[in-house]
């Protein structure tokens, strides 16, 4: 390792570049700050893309690299952690938005409310967020338009008051979409088309997105569907004051003898170490990776880790399990349904979002069909997987088969954490992050209640096998981590204050899901950038006129 000059100071360094670090870049190069980036992925262009399903797919090629990023995990504290790839979330720039399926919708406004509307919950730590939706909702707006978002307004009856419709109208229905819309109107239940991050008309220079179902996973060789790297990032580098530096892993968030942020400390890709000084400090690794540089933040002013006075730091960390039924359709009664054309995911229902207690829980989750996989890599209990026999399954029972899934909407447990590994390191010598996490109660009885209502669509499909997968544990298979550096008024119970801003150091932000107080039962990205941009508008207004150099 080599130590070489550093680089000029600036206004904001941003530590991540998906959903939030580039929605904070934007917003505030575009109000005149410089700002540095740092990304620890590679920076692919639309042109490294692929329809490639071994080199995404079974190779993770996006995917951080469990041998030189590993992470640990164990259900409590009696037991021994293990290397996992847990959460294995996309370290590339534009993170998450680059392999999404491009799930938009916002959250209900009840969502914010959580704990107003069912008390104390034994064994959960739930709590109000300190923000509504109505101090959301514009934002929302700003970032289904300038990102570039599909749906249509007004159709889902359990969503808030929104002030304007999607810029560009829903995908067309494929033919799950079609099964699945059919089912649930027979059981009398409502869908409406899944708001998504992508264009279906042409919109600001960009082309329809390829209405194809083989994009979850994947980059876009094109610019229909939406992600920061091909939005966001683009207009903060437009702006000339945005300077974004990929492969380059930050170790430690520095702070002065008053306390304050004055910046981070970083290897680049050939291991060359470097001090990027700032003004403020906005980290955007993720609910894992950011818990995890404040915890190795240490020094004698933070010596529990940076801004973890109330201990907090990593705690009531959710992660939304994905579930689902799968149904196996007779070729002999039913068309094909092609599950590889048309958008995979393009029709949803919130009928069984809000609480029903009468269920045996609270909360519920977004439900919407898929496909089962992709042709290379799916799978159905029996199916052959080698020789010929696999060949004609593929060719036969991939076009029978759909899935409804869900997104756990998990409760929020204090001592589900993130800390730092006692023994296990990366590549670069860091201890890694380690995950304890036991579901509570409340989620198994959600995820078992909506997997067996959701076989039961199938059923009135007219499924003629269904299968019900059921979790055991948290598995990370979402990539969504939420809560670990939770929002909220009182700093005793919380990391960061109602701007996502440290209650202990000013200059010190948090605008990835890290922040959410609860979680929910949708993907967090819309909410994310929202956030992020609500937060930044705070920055340029008030924080920055504070800020020394």
């Amino acid at each position: 390792m080599t130590t070489l000059k550093n680089p000029e100071p600036v206004d904001v360094v941003i530590v991540g570049a998906g959903a939030g670090g580039a929605t904070a870049a934007k917003v505030l190069t575009e109000a005149g700050l410089r700002v540095v980036g740092l990304e620890r992925g590679p920076w692919l262009k639309p042109e490294h893309a692929s329809g490639d399903e071994l080199k995404f797919l079974n190779r993770n090629f996006i995917w951080q690299d469990p041998k030189l990023k590993p992470r640990t995990y164990r259900q409590n504290d009696s037991e021994d952690a293990v290397i996992t790839n847990f959460s294995a979330t996309p370290q590339v720039v534009g993170g998450g938005t680059t392999h999404w399926g491009g799930m938009v919708p916002r959250m209900t406004v009840n969502d914010f409310r959580l704990r107003s509307l069912h008390g104390d919950v034994e064994g959960a730590s739930l709590v109000d967020w300190p923000i509504s939706y109505d101090d959301l909702e514009p934002y929302y707006t700003r970032v289904e338009w300038e990102f570039g978002t599909s749906g249509l307004g007004g159709a889902n009856r359990w969503e808030g008051r929104r002030t304007r419709d999607y810029p560009t109208k829903p995908a067309p229905l494929s033919q799950i979409g079609r099964k699945f819309a059919t089912a649930m109107d027979k059981m009398g239940h409502s869908t409406f088309p899944m708001p998504q991050g992508m264009v279906t008309e042409p919109y600001r220079g960009r082309k329809p997105f390829s209405e194809n179902g083989f994009w979850q996973q994947y980059p876009d060789p094109g610019n229909g569907k939406s992600s920061t790297l091909i939005s966001f990032i683009p207009d903060a580098i437009n702006t000339g004051l945005y300077d974004l530096r990929s492969d380059c892993y930050v170790s430690e968030i520095l702070v002065d003898k008053t306390g304050k942020a004055t910046g981070v400390r970083y290897q680049d890709e050939n291991g060359n170490e470097f001090v990027q000084n700032a003004k403020a400090v906005i980290v955007c690794g993720g609910g894992i990776e950011t818990p995890r540089l404040l915890l190795m933040s240490k020094s004698a002013l933070f010596p529990d880790g940076l801004g973890n006075g109330s201990g907090q730091v990593g705690k009531n960390a959710t992660f939304h399990q994905y579930s689902f039924s799968v149904g196996l359709f007779d070729k002999e009664l039913h068309d094909p349904l092609y599950g590889w054309s048309g958008h995979y995911m393009n029709l949803c229902s919130f009928d069984f979002y809000e609480t029903d207690e009468s269920r045996g829980h609270i909360l519920g989750s977004l439900i919407f069909p898929s496909m089962l996989g992709h042709p290379v890599n799916w799978s159905f209990p029996g199916r052959p997987t080698w020789g010929q026999a696999a060949k004609d399954a593929d060719r036969e029972l991939f076009n029978y088969s759909m899935k409804i899934g869900i997104l756990l909407h998990d409760l929020p447990v204090e001592s589900n954490r993130v800390d730092l590994d006692p023994t296990v390191k990366d590549a670069w010598g860091l201890p890694v992050a380690r995950i304890t996490h036991t579901p509570h109660q409340n989620d198994f009885a959600q995820e078992k209640w909506q997997v067996k209502k959701n076989g039961e669509i199938l059923e009135a499909a007219g499924a003629s096998k269904i299968v019900p997968v059921n979790m055991e544990r948290i598995t990370g298979n979402t990539s969504h981590e939420l809560g670990t550096a939770r929002m909220g008024n009182d700093p005793a119970n919380s990391v960061v204050d109602k701007w996502c801003r440290s209650h202990e150091v000013p200059n010190l932000y948090v605008f990835d899901a890290s922040f959410f107080p609860t979680a929910t039962g949708i993907n967090p990205a819309l909410t994310i950038m929202a956030n992020a941009w609500r937060c930044a508008d705070r920055i340029i207004a008030v924080d920055r006129h504070g800020w020394t150099d």
